[in-house]
């Protein structure tokens, strides 16, 4: 296996412009739904060459689907992009680096594509970190007819597609009766009360939960004054698991213990799903292998290649119950800095990483000509994807 040239010299002819791009991105994060500037941004370097661009996909202003077509037949193939920045500590998961290797991607793809026939597309996907577009795009049906889907994200080693965490996200609101707290508290109904039930309930839960399961939250109002009871309070959890099934299962068994903390106090509960549930990344190993293979064709040990870990929860997981896909890391700092920190968000701004960006980028490119160009390969692909689909 080569890693074509014509990828090779179209992505080296634009890195510096394309680390320039992303430096800018990372130097000006926006929040999710927020990511007027960056969108723009990415959006422009597509027509400039030669995309065509569709903004404002499904109403949502900051996302986009780019697209380019061969002509000729042959198999669609799909990058995605974030852009999307952290409250208060901006490009701390890489986002500025994704989003650009997604396109210096599909623009190396474009270089080759005459040779493979089928087309190229570049879905510009806003607010990974809480209400993720690939949810909605996804339900729409927007991957459907894709052959498959690639992206690939920064850290601080290079690791196989892995797993992820099917995610429910539920706002607790326990409604109650102020009353005063030290002449007559008999008289209030404590919200806050049923918040501390509901935590020590869940804490309860924790033994009789699967290893793979993860409860963790936060008080996000409890009250004005300790010597008002509080007549409001809420709590905001994460429920995850392996698996879909299991997670809807963990999440009514929270539902029950909010229900048992409101009749407790005598409070009122309402409950709401306060972000988008992300189902379990699906990984098409038959693409993860061939990612594998172009790493090690561009100079990776196979041993510096790590196996794929459990690293939080991705909303690509809805887009891989649609079509196949992988969500592989790639090294772009030398540290082992963690997501969602300031050293990690500082180091990848360093030349380091736009080393990374930049490889990154002939990687994924590479990854789509190989199916593209190889018929049986795609075969395998699609027939991987639907076996998985078959079993549930």
């Amino acid at each position: 296996m080569t890693i074509p040239k014509q990828i090779v010299d179209v992505i080296d002819a634009n890195a510096q412009h394309w680390t320039s791009l992303s430096l800018d991105i990372g130097a000006h994060p926006e929040l999710g739904h927020e990511e007027f500037r960056s969108s723009a941004l990415l959006a422009e370097e597509l027509e400039r060459h030669g995309f065509n661009v569709e903004r404002g996909v499904l109403g949502l202003p900051t996302a986009f689907i780019a697209t380019f077509d061969s002509g000729q037949p042959g198999a669609t193939a799909a990058f995605l992009c974030e852009y999307d920045a952290l409250p208060e500590i901006g490009h701390a998961c890489g986002h500025h680096i994704i989003g650009v290797m997604g396109v210096a991607a599909a623009v190396g793809l474009k270089a080759i594509i005459s040779q493979t026939g089928g087309s190229i597309r570049v879905y510009g996907t806003p607010a990974e970190e809480t209400k993720g577009a690939k949810v909605t795009m996804a339900q729409a049906g927007l991957f459907d007819d894709c052959s498959f889907a690639l992206m690939a994200h920064p850290y601080h080693t290079y690791e196989k597609s892995g797993q992820s965490l099917a995610m429910d996200a539920i706002q607790f609101e326990f409604s109650g009766k102020t009353a005063h707290a030290a002449a007559n508290p008999h008289e209030g109904i404590n919200a806050l009360d049923a918040v501390i039930l509901l935590f020590n309930a869940l804490n309860a839960l924790r033994q009789q939960v699967r290893s793979d399961a993860r409860i963790h939250g936060i008080i996000d109002a409890g009250g004005q004054a300790p010597n008002i009871i509080p007549d409001y309070a809420s709590a905001k959890f994460y429920f995850r698991s392996a698996e879909r099934a299991y997670t809807n299962e963990l999440t009514a068994k929270a539902i029950r213990c909010a229900e048992g903390a409101a009749l407790q106090t005598g409070c009122t509960l309402k409950t709401n799903a306060y972000e988008f549930s992300y189902d379990e990344l699906l990984t098409n190993e038959t693409l993860s292998e061939l990612f594998s293979a172009n790493l090690m064709e561009g100079g990776i040990p196979r041993s510096a290649i790590t196996s794929g870990k459990d690293n939080g929860s991705l909303d690509l997981g809805n887009v891989s119950i649609r079509c196949p896909a992988i969500h592989p890391y790639i090294q772009v700092v030398d540290e082992p800095y963690q997501l969602h920190t300031i050293e990690f968000r500082d180091a990848a701004m360093q030349e380091r990483a736009m080393q990374g960006l930049i490889f990154g980028a002939k990687m994924l490119a590479s990854t789509a000509y190989d199916v593209c160009a190889d018929p049986k390969l795609l075969a395998r692909v699609r027939s991987e994807f639907e076996e998985h689909r078959a079993r549930g």
